[in-house]
């Protein structure tokens, strides 16, 4: 058989003889058979569907809750890995503080943070997110 050289597909200098190869074996090797065994080896599995969601990590929810039941949104949206705003400016302090709570654990189980960002406001954010700086030193710093 005649030779096929890869320089000039794939731009490699490497040829390939496919009359070296036994011809004994069950079934002779292709030419595809060669160009697969030149390809590096790709490690894990990244297909990914045409069709599936895209991740929202780069969204913000807002929330604003009037009763604790309010809560379980606001979980499921950091467990969709969505950074969430909490103002808790409408709700009496008994059910703020049972929200922040609930949302502490939430925080804690998906690896996330939560931040004081003002008054009676919350910054939740799940893991692949990153909050620097303190703002709580610029708010005291205005109030003065």
């Amino acid at each position: 058989m005649g030779k096929f050289s890869m320089s000039r597909f794939f731009g490699i200098d490497d040829d390939y003889d496919t009359a070296d190869y036994n011809q004994t074996d069950e079934q002779a090797p292709t030419e595809n058979d060669a160009i697969r065994s030149e390809l590096p080896r790709r490690s894990g599995n990244k297909v990914v569907s045409i069709n599936a969601p895209r991740p929202s990590a780069n969204k913000i929810a807002l929330f604003e809750p009037r009763l604790y039941s309010d809560v379980q949104e606001i979980a499921s949206q950091l467990i969709k890995n969505q950074a969430v705003i909490v103002n808790l400016g409408r709700i009496d302090k008994g059910e703020a503080r049972r929200i922040i709570d609930f949302l502490t654990g939430t925080v804690f189980a998906i690896e996330g943070d939560i931040e004081r960002v003002g008054d009676q406001i919350f910054l939740c954010t799940p893991r692949n997110f990153e909050i620097s700086g303190d703002i709580s030193a610029s708010l005291n710093d205005k109030l003065n």
